[in-house]
C-alpha cells in the first residue's frame, strides 16, 4: 500500500504516542486481561491511522469539460447557493463529506490552470454543519479550465482535521484528477459550478477522487 507524504512523520509520532500511553497503562493496571485488551486496541488505532494516509492510484480518463469528483465521501449537500469570494455570482454548491475512513488526497476536478487562491483561518465546526463552508478553516482554490470555464473548489477543516495542504501554485497547470491536495482527519469539499452545469450526483451518492464524474459544464 502507497503511503501519502503527510503521513511520513505523523505515523511515526502516532506510534510513539499510542507506545507510549500503552506502556504507561500496562505498568498502571497490572490485569492480564485489561493489558490484552489495550494491546489490541492500540494495534487497531496504528492500523486505521496507516489506513488513513493511503494514496490509491487513480487513472482518470480525460473528457472535455466533465467535473470530477475532488475527494472520495459522500455527496452532502446539492444547492444554488451566492458564491461571493472568486466568482461573486449565483452557483450550484456540491459538497463532498469525507470520514475518517475514506481517502484523504484531494484531486483537481479539471484540466486547466490554478487562478485562484486564498488561506482562510476559522473555526472547527463539525464538516457537515451548515456554516462549516464559511466559518472553519479553509482554503478557497479557483480552477480556469482551456475554455475559460471557471469553479470554485473550497477544502474545509472538520471537528477533528487540523490540517489543509494544497500544493499547486496560483498559475500552476493541473489536469483533470491530478493530485493537489490532502487534508487530515475527517472533513469536507465543496464545488460552487455554472448555474447551467449539468449534476450528475445526487444527495447520499458515494464518489471516489478523480473517478466519479460530478457534473459536465456546458
Amino acid at each position: 500500500m502507497r503511503l501519502h507524504k503527510e503521513g511520513l512523520k505523523m505515523i511515526p509520532l502516532m506510534a510513539v504516542l499510542t507506545g507510549g500511553l500503552y506502556a504507561l497503562l500496562y505498568w498502571l493496571i497490572p490485569i492480564f486481561i485489561v493489558q490484552m485488551i489495550l494491546a489490541a486496541a492500540a494495534i487497531i488505532f496504528m492500523i486505521l491511522v496507516v489506513r488513513f494516509f493511503r494514496f490509491p492510484k487513480v487513472e482518470t480518463p480525460p473528457k472535455d469539460g466533465v467535473v470530477y469528483a475532488p475527494a472520495e465521501g459522500k455527496v452532502v449537500v446539492i444547492e444554488k447557493t451566492y458564491e461571493d469570494e472568486y466568482h461573486k455570482e449565483d452557483r450550484i454548491q456540491v459538497s463532498i463529506f469525507m470520514s475518517p475512513l475514506n481517502v484523504h488526497v484531494n484531486r483537481s476536478p479539471i484540466k486547466g490552470v490554478v487562478d485562484f487562491f486564498k488561506y482562510h483561518p476559522g473555526k472547527f465546526l463539525v464538516a457537515w454543519h451548515p456554516k462549516s463552508s464559511t466559518e472553519n478553516e479553509r482554503t478557497s482554490v479557483g480552477f480556469k479550465a482551456e475554455n475559460g470555464a471557471t469553479i470554485l473548489m473550497r477544502q474545509i477543516a472538520g471537528a477533528v482535521a487540523r490540517r489543509i495542504a494544497f500544493y499547486p501554485q496560483v498559475g500552476d497547470a493541473v489536469d483533470q484528477g491530478s493530485h493537489v491536495g490532502f487534508i487530515r482527519f475527517g472533513s469536507r469539499v465543496d464545488l460552487f459550478l455554472p448555474l447551467d452545469a449539468d449534476i450528475k450526483v445526487k444527495i447520499g451518492d458515494l464518489t471516489k477522487g478523480g473517478e466519479t464524474e460530478v457534473a459536465v459544464l456546458s
